[in-house]
């Protein structure tokens, strides 16, 4: 299938929005960087948000599902980021970033026809606040009222996954109410924020800390915690990732709407940085096989990268809790390490698995493709 060989070229494009998010983000800490375009430093969230992970998300449902349609999600956020990062005014980036939301969401659609579950009914839900953020960020609402409904599709898109592999490990009745109750709760608040956004903050906070309880309580990372290998790097990423989850409710509890300034940089990164992308380090293993068809086997200096994230983000947000922008600034610096040595690893572990493997038994050991993001 001639889309099949996209997969390549749209993942290297998202790899390269995640450098320029990457950068853009230490520019706004003040490190002397070149600076490139006048409008980067304003796009670090879009960039990281559409161009790196809605791309990564968007093209792993088009190759599970084959639609040959469904390509046009992760060309879209790639468009669309690229088109912000030109300087394209007039809401063409915004709508472009909208029409792949949609597309996205037509994927999971799909999705559900086949498959109606409580988990693909919820990674449905995720696009959609994918599409209603979009929608608000077009219309020209602040982006404080903006990003929690992206960040919510981030959300939504991970717990509806870990609510799937729950529900595999038996998930009590008790628990699916728990969940929906969770999730109506968010999204109440989502939706408050639109007319009151410190009120609906603080609802859809009190959400993601009860997300938090509800992974640590039923997802099957606390039995694969203890299994050697692979399934024990995965849990090592996801509990922590989890523990951010609170602290990321806690803030939006706590703090309600915040424009900017230390308490802004601390809720948002420990969602966006310590939830989100603990998950992308430790499915990476997974996703990127499940995506490209080439074998990435776990290697244990992959700790390094997951502990530097984390120690990064505790020295960043403690820094922003104690006012300190000393430590703050020397946490986000740490945390882009990570993040290129997380590159730099699943790349080398790629280019030595396929070293080290005839084209036959390369073929017999790949994994096949997962049916979501974060498994």
């Amino acid at each position: 299938m001639v889309t099949s060989h996209l997969r390549f070229p749209l993942l290297a494009l998202g790899i390269a929005s995640l450098f320029c998010g990457v950068w853009a983000g230490l520019l706004r800490f003040g490190w002397g960087l070149p600076q490139g375009r006048a409008n980067l430093i304003e796009l670090h969230g879009p960039l990281m948000v559409f161009g790196f992970l809605g791309t990564v998300i968007s093209l792993e449902r088009a190759v599970a599902l084959r639609r040959p349609w469904g390509y046009l999600a992760p060309a879209g956020t790639l468009a669309g980021a690229a088109l912000l990062f030109a300087g394209v005014r007039q809401g063409i980036g915004e709508l472009v970033l909208l029409a792949a939301g949609c597309v996205l969401a037509a994927l999971f659609v799909v999705i559900l026809r086949a498959h109606a579950t409580a988990s693909t009914a919820t990674l449905l839900l995720g696009a959609l606040l994918w599409v209603v953020g979009d929608a608000l960020w077009l219309r020209g609402d602040p982006l404080v009222q903006v990003v929690p409904w992206w960040a919510g599709f981030l959300v939504l898109t991970i717990v509806g996954e870990r609510l799937e592999l729950a529900a595999m490990g038996r998930l009590t009745r008790t628990g699916r109410i728990v969940f929906l109750a969770l999730t109506l709760i968010f999204l109440a608040g989502l939706a408050v924020s639109a007319t009151d956004v410190d009120g609906g903050i603080r609802l859809a906070g009190t959400a993601l800390i009860g997300y938090a309880l509800w992974l640590a309580r039923f997802d099957i990372a606390r039995h694969t915690v203890r299994r050697p290998g692979l399934p024990r790097f995965v849990a090592l990423a996801l509990l922590p990732g989890y523990v951010w989850l609170a602290v990321g409710g806690a803030l939006w509890l706590r703090n309600g709407a915040q424009v900017a300034g230390f308490a802004h940089d601390a809720e948002l990164h420990a969602l966006f940085l310590g939830f989100v992308f603990s998950m992308i380090f430790g499915h990476a293993p997974v996703i990127f096989p499940g995506v490209l068809g080439i074998h990435i086997p776990f290697r244990r200096p992959f700790y390094l990268h997951l502990a530097l994230l984390h120690a990064g983000l505790a020295l960043r947000v403690g820094g922003d809790l104690a006012g300190n922008f000393t430590a703050a600034r020397w946490g986000g610096i740490l945390n882009a390490v990570a993040i290129g040595l997380f590159l730099v690893a699943t790349i080398g572990s790629a280019i030595l698995a396929r070293a080290t493997h005839t084209p036959r038994e390369r073929a017999g050991i790949l994994p096949k493709e997962p049916a979501g993001v974060h498994r």
